[in-house]
């Protein structure tokens, strides 16, 4: 019921894939970038983030920088770094951290799917962001980065992939950030790329795991395209790496708050969490959240009469969201208040000790994962789970895999 597509993949010459291969442009701001791309001329943050290429005073949002995307994308085609396949395939992207792994098909997936609601989301959009992608989109004619999505897993999808990982070589073997080691196959049979095409026909939907800024972009490009008459068979689909959901990690996205506590905030919290002195700084189970204040960890469960069966509001970040920040201090809308922000949880609770010690921030809340169950229920029901619900290691990475979209 949903479609895939293989397609000619923009991808690395093979002795360069770990030279090219960079984290997504949205983990990491300019400095970074440019720090981790110093030396590196193959880096795809010259193409990704084209800015570091630039005076440092220039907005990353200034036309020169989707410019100078384009021009980087041409450069490293002229240098053979980057090369078009001629056929269209369907690869296999393997990612193993800490030893366990996750494979995914690379494959084009339909904007139609996305409109009529069979690519579905949990997460709201912010136009600006969503402006940024759609301009990098424009000037490179390319689907740059991956759109991370999901399905059910399905046992002869599951039996294709599998059996094409032990019969074939990977073109791409490398350990990167994290310690992450990437493998990436190319499925070139006409065969098992007409079964898996199959396959997905019968699978009722994909899910967006990670990614909804660069979809929401990459759908409006191409229906801006559709209607101005410069619609190519290409420009109706994005790039994207689908994995079952048996095989992803969601990990913790913790909090941290600019504002001080009010005095009576332990009797506030006391009214809808069980509050102990711990010393424990990740959560046990649902309904947990760990919390530090004046150098000390709290334990706040949630009483249980305050947990609802909607699959959004049930939620551990949706609890906090309502029953602290909103009901404690005020914030009503997390995108946009300056007094939050948000930790991966690949940066541990240490990270949130220190900016608490360091007297920027006041208190911190490590969470428990949110379920990738979770996910799937609230998408299924056509509702949003609060921004940064959900944080995916291992990081999908850019730069393997372009989709020219062929409409220049």
């Amino acid at each position: 019921m949903v479609e895939v597509h293989p397609f000619k993949a923009i991808r690395p010459a093979e002795d360069l894939a770990d030279k090219v291969a960079a984290l997504p442009y949205d983990v990491v701001n300019s400095a970074e970038a440019k720090d981790l791309a110093e030396g590196n001329p193959y880096s795809f943050f010259h193409i990704d983030k084209a800015e570091i290429d630039l005076p440092t005073d220039l907005s990353p949002y200034d036309p020169k920088v989707y410019q100078k995307a384009a021009d980087n994308l041409a450069a490293f085609l002229k240098e053979g770094w980057l090369k078009k396949e001629a056929d269209n395939f369907y690869y296999l992207y393997e990612l193993t951290m800490d030893g366990r792994s996750q494979t995914g098909l690379v494959a084009c997936t339909s904007i139609d799917d996305y409109v009529s609601g069979k690519i579905k989301k949990h997460e709201f959009t912010r136009p600006e962001k969503e402006i940024d992608r759609i301009n990098h989109i424009k000037a490179c004619d390319a689907n740059t980065s991956p759109i991370f999505l999901s399905y059910r897993s399905d046992d002869t999808i599951q039996g294709l992939l599998k059996n094409w990982k032990a019969d074939h070589t990977p073109v791409y073997d490398f350990t990167s950030y994290h310690e992450v080691t990437h493998k990436v196959w190319v499925i070139d049979e006409a065969a098992i790329i007409e079964q898996l095409e199959q396959a997905f026909n019968k699978v009722n939907a994909l899910y967006i795991a990670d990614g909804h800024h660069r979809t929401e972009s990459a759908v409006k490009v191409g229906l801006e395209k559709r209607e101005n008459g410069q619609e190519s068979p290409e420009s109706s689909n994005f790039l994207s790496i689908i994995f079952p959901d048996d095989e992803l990690a969601i990990w913790e996205y913790n909090r941290v708050l600019k504002v001080a506590p009010p005095a009576d905030f332990f009797d506030q919290l006391a009214e809808n969490f069980t509050v102990e002195k711990s010393g424990v700084k990740k959560p046990a189970a649902v309904g947990q959240v760990q919390m530090y204040l004046d150098n000390a960890w709290y334990t706040l469960t949630v009483k249980p009469e305050k947990v609802t069966s909607d699959p959004v509001e049930r939620l551990d970040v949706s609890l906090l969201q309502n029953y602290v920040f909103d009901q404690i201090f005020d914030i009503k809308d997390v995108r946009t208040d300056k007094r939050i922000d948000f930790i991966g949880g690949i940066r541990g609770t240490e990270e949130l000790e220190k900016l608490v010690d360091s007297g920027d921030w006041q208190l911190a809340f490590s969470m428990y994962p949110t379920a990738m169950s979770d996910l799937l229920s609230v998408a299924d029901a056509g509702k949003i789970m609060p921004p940064k619900s959900t944080w995916f290691e291992p990081k999908l990475l850019s730069g393997l895999f372009m989709h020219d979209l062929e409409t220049k």
